[in-house]
């Protein structure tokens, strides 16, 4: 399906939507990106009412989710976490698919620069999310929220979360990241089997932002250059860990961010020393 739906569109005139479709990365979204408010919704919860288009030609609606366990994750392309998820959703589909319904939501862009910026329509976002798809070739369903961001909004608006849930719209389980691949295979395998699941939360926090940092450098080449002084004004340490993830470029690019932060851990010991040394 190549041509959106046409829902009502409206102007961003609340502050609320202003602060949703924000157009420069700031250190009060990355703090907020770091933990789930206690209203986002956990195991054993509900998921709000929704009812999206997915890009080929369906519907995603709570009420109606099928029979098979839901991995519904979070997304969009200008997000380093999801090019680091978008492998490991593509593995799990492989071996999950026809007892797991994949669905990727494509969302506000996590990093909008000059290049690709923030979409200011339904039409736009949707063509983001044709993008989104083609570039990281997902086989399975990907579903556009409302210019808005409702159900992102709903679920806490992490730029790529991802929750399992029940045919009948529990959540079973949710990921901050949805690159934390040990986690949500664990979850998936128990969910596909019947088995009950042994948490309802991921523990991954630090590996899987590392994972994402070597993928900075690729977001900025293709959003565009603000969105490297967008990240060094607001997330400094991140930016570093970026600018030295280049040094390492026949690493895979999940293994960049780790690398760049032994690095700089190994100078600050060798400074150390030479300054205690003195």
């Amino acid at each position: 399906m190549s041509k959106p739906p046409a829902p009502s569109e409206r102007p961003a005139e609340t502050e609320l939507e202003r602060t949703y479709r924000f157009e420069r990365f700031t250190t009060k979204l990355l703090i907020d990106d770091m933990r789930f408010p206690a209203t986002a919704p956990k195991a054993g919860d509900r998921v709000p009412p929704f009812d999206l288009p997915t890009l080929d030609g369906g519907r995603f609606r709570d009420d109606d989710l099928g029979a098979a366990p839901v991995l519904m994750a979070f997304g969009s392309r200008t997000c380093p976490v999801t090019e680091s998820a978008g492998p490991v959703l593509r593995r799990l589909h492989d071996e999950f698919a026809g007892r797991v319904r994949f669905v990727v939501v494509n969302t506000r862009e996590a990093h909008p620069g000059d290049v690709f910026p923030q979409p200011r329509s339904f039409r736009e976002k949707w063509e983001h999310a044709l993008e989104l798809r083609a570039h990281h070739g997902f086989d399975f369903e990907v579903a556009v929220d409302d210019i808005d961001g409702s159900l992102h909004r709903a679920m806490s608006p992490k730029p790529n979360s991802a929750y399992l849930l029940s045919p009948a719209g529990a959540v079973l389980y949710r990921a901050h990241w949805a690159n934390d691949e040990r986690g949500l295979r664990d979850a998936l395998a128990r969910a596909a089997s019947g088995r009950p699941l042994q948490r309802g939360a991921s523990r991954g926090m630090t590996g899987p932002l590392l994972r994402a940092v070597g993928h900075l450098p690729g977001v900025v080449a293709f959003a565009g250059r603000s969105v490297e002084r967008d990240v060094w004004r607001a997330a400094t340490p991140l930016a570093v860990l970026a600018r030295l993830s280049r040094l390492f470029g026949r690493l895979r690019s999940d293994h960049r961010g780790a690398a760049s932060l032994a690095l700089l851990v190994a100078a600050a010991a060798i400074a150390v020393g030479i300054v205690l040394a003195l």
